[in-house]
């Protein structure tokens, strides 16, 4: 096994959280202390978006192309009706389907 010499990185802003709250050493320091001795993924909490089917599993995701033109007078529509790409793209497919 081989030595890595320390570094240590300059910055001109201190790293900050998504929080926004400053990491300072001593934060960096007990972080890395928590993920050096392992994570018990049974405990952590679950990441992403709740299932629109309201169970506990996840829904199908699928991806599409479109025209630019088509991305912008969704996009415009989605923002005149308080709604998201996705719900209106979801509503269409289901009135599609129907």
């Amino acid at each position: 096994m081989f030595e890595v010499p320390e570094r240590r990185v300059v910055m001109s802003k201190p790293p900050r959280a998504k929080s926004g709250v400053e990491i300072t050493d001593e934060i960096a320091e007990r972080l890395a202390d928590e993920a050096a001795a392992g994570y018990a993924l049974t405990d952590a909490k679950r990441v992403g978006r709740r299932s629109l089917s309201g169970a506990s599993g996840s829904s199908p995701r699928v991806n599409f192309r479109m025209t630019t033109e088509l991305q912008a007078r969704a996009q415009e529509r989605a923002e005149r009706e308080g709604k998201t790409v996705s719900e209106i793209a979801r509503e269409a497919l289901e009135r599609y389907v129907s």
